[in-house]
């Protein structure tokens, strides 16, 4: 487990997605904003979150495999 921090300091629902650089691309054009860009998760997958219109943070996951 890790720390939470700023901006992700509350429990986070996650999105399985399959592409989180589409995902983003996606929120933005819809009025959300992303608050922490995609990274990796160990040998996992990848992270990033999102704010979405009303101000929630939410977040995104996406595995290695993905294509």
């Amino acid at each position: 487990m890790i720390k939470r921090s700023t901006p992700v300091n509350n429990p986070i629902i996650y999105i399985r997605v399959d592409n989180i650089d589409q995902a983003a691309a996606r929120i933005e054009k819809n009025g959300g904003e992303i608050v922490q860009p995609k990274s990796p998760v160990g040998n996992f997958g990848f992270a990033a979150y999102f704010r979405d219109t009303e101000g929630n943070i939410v977040g995104l996951w996406q595995f290695a495999d993905a294509h």
